[in-house]
C-alpha cells in the first residue's frame, strides 16, 4: 500500500479528524488512535487502526506520548489551538525531540485569528468560507448539506493532503512540519470554481435560479410516481435532446434550453411527466443513454446498484456492516481496508507500548497509576 511504513499517531476528536486518520490507515499507514480513558468515544471511522487509551492530562501521560512521538512520522489533532501546549506536547517541544515529525493541526477556523478559539461546527465553518452562500432554493435560507463539506471535503481530507504532502516534502528535506488545516478554509478552497466564476453567466440570477443550484429544468431532481427521485443533468445541447426525447417531448415545442424566463413553465412539465412513471420505469428509458439522467439512491440501494457491485466499490466488514471502498483506486499499491471489526478503546494500549520500547514494569506501573488502560479482550485489526 502506498503509505506502507507511515506511522501516525492520531488523537482522538470528532468527524473531521478520525475521516482523516482513516483515509492514512486505508492506504497503509499504522495509525495509533490515543482514545481518551472512560470516555468511550464514538467508533465510526476507527477501520484499521490501533487503540491506545492514555490520559494526557496528567504529567505521565504526556511523558508516554512524548516518548512515542520520538518513533512517528505524523501526529494528527483536533484540539482548539493551546490545548497541546498546555499538555507540554506542541510543536516547539515535539519537533525539537523529533525534526522529522510532520504536526497536523485540523480545526475549525485555523490556529490563528480572532475566532481560532471559538467553538464551532461544519455550518459555522461552511458560512464563514462563503459557500454556504449559494447553497439552498430561492425561497428557502441557506442550506447545509449535512456535515460533508467542510467536516469531511474543507477538514478531514484537505488535511489528508495536507499531510502527503509534507510526507512528500520531507523525502528530499529530511525536516517535518506543522500543517494547519482550517475547514474555513479548506472548504473555501473546496470551492474555487465559484469565485473564479462568479462573474459569468452561471451566475447571474440570485440564489437558486442559476443553472447549477436548482434554478435550471435540466439541472434538478424529479419525484417519480412511487415517491423515488430522479436526478437530471443535462447540460449540453446534445444531452438536453436525448432528456427531451426520452420524455416524451419536441424541443420545437418548448423554449430555447437556455432561456431563463421559460424555466418555470418547463420544469412543470419535467414535474408532472417524471410523476407519471415509477423509478424503475425511469431508469428503463434512460440507461445506457447519455441524457445525464440517473436514479437518487439510498445508500443501501447505492451499495447494492449494478454499477458500483461491478467495481467494487462498497466493501462489508465481519458485523456485515457496508461502506464506500477507499478511493481513488492506484493500479499498483491499492488501498486495502480491514473488514474486521474496529478496535476495542485501549484494545492495543500494552502491545503498541511494548513495540514502542516500554518495559513490562513500565506499563505495569502506568496501568496501575491509571495512566493507560487495557482491555481485556484482543482486538482485531
Amino acid at each position: 500500500m502506498a503509505l506502507k511504513g507511515v506511522r501516525v499517531l492520531e488523537l482522538v476528536g470528532l468527524a473531521p479528524g478520525p475521516h482523516c486518520g482513516m483515509i492514512l490507515a486505508d492506504f497503509g499507514a499504522q495509525v495509533l488512535r490515543v482514545e481518551r480513558l472512560g470516555h468511550h468515544d464514538p467508533k465510526w471511522m476507527a477501520r484499521r487502526k490501533w487503540s491506545l487509551a492514555l490520559d494526557l492530562k496528567r504529567p505521565q501521560g504526556a511523558d508516554v506520548m512524548r516518548r512515542l512521538c520520538r518513533q512517528m512520522d505524523v501526529l494528527l489533532e483536533s484540539f482548539r489551538p493551546g490545548i497541546m501546549e498546555k499538555f507540554g506536547l506542541g510543536p516547539e517541544v515535539l519537533q525539537k525531540d523529533n525534526p522529522r515529525l510532520i504536526y497536523a493541526r485540523l480545526t475549525g477556523f485555523g490556529q490563528s485569528g480572532s475566532l481560532s478559539k471559538v467553538a464551532g461546527h461544519d455550518i459555522n465553518f461552511l458560512a464563514l468560507s462563503g459557500v454556504l452562500s449559494k447553497l439552498g432554493r430561492s425561497s428557502e435560507t441557506p442550506y447545509a448539506p449535512l456535515n460533508l463539506l467542510a467536516d469531511f471535503g474543507g477538514g478531514g481530507l484537505t488535511c489528508a493532503l495536507g499531510i502527503v504532502l509534507a510526507l512528500y516534502e520531507r523525502t528530499q528535506s529530511g525536516k517535518g512540519q506543522v500543517i494547519d488545516a482550517s475547514m474555513v478554509e479548506g472548504t473555501a478552497y473546496l470551492g474555487s470554481f465559484l469565485w473564479h466564476s462568479q462573474n459569468t453567466v452561471l451566475w447571474s440570477q440570485p440564489r437558486g435560479q442559476n443553472v447549477l443550484d436548482g434554478g435550471a429544468p435540466f439541472y434538478e431532481t424529479y419525484r417519480t410516481s412511487d415517491g423515488k427521485f430522479m436526478a437530471v443533468g443535462a447540460i449540453e445541447p446534445q444531452f438536453y435532446a436525448l432528456l427531451i426525447n426520452g420524455l416524451g417531448l419536441n424541443c420545437d415545442e418548448l423554449p430555447d434550453q437556455l432561456s431563463i424566463s421559460g424555466w418555470k413553465e418547463v420544469k412543470k412539465k419535467f414535474t408532472d411527466i417524471f410523476a407519471k412513471k415509477t423509478q424503475a420505469e425511469w431508469c428503463k428509458i434512460f440507461d445506457g443513454t447519455d441524457a445525464c439522467v440517473t436514479p437518487v439512491l439510498s445508500l443501501e440501494k447505492a451499495a447494492l446498484n449494478e454499477h458500483n457491485r461491478e467495481r467494487g466499490s462498497f466493501i462489508t466488514d465481519d458485523d456485515d456492516n457496508v461502506s464506500p471502498r477507499p478511493a481513488p483506486l492506484l493500479s499498483r499499491t491499492p488501498a486495502v481496508p480491514s473488514n474486521k471489526r474496529n478496535p476495542l478503546e485501549g484494545g492495543h494500549t500494552e502491545e503498541l507500548l511494548q513495540e514502542f520500547g516500554f518495559s513490562k514494569e513500565e506499563i505495569h506501573q502506568l496501568n496501575s497509576d491509571k495512566i493507560i488502560e487495557t482491555s481485556t479482550l484482543k482486538a482485531n485489526l
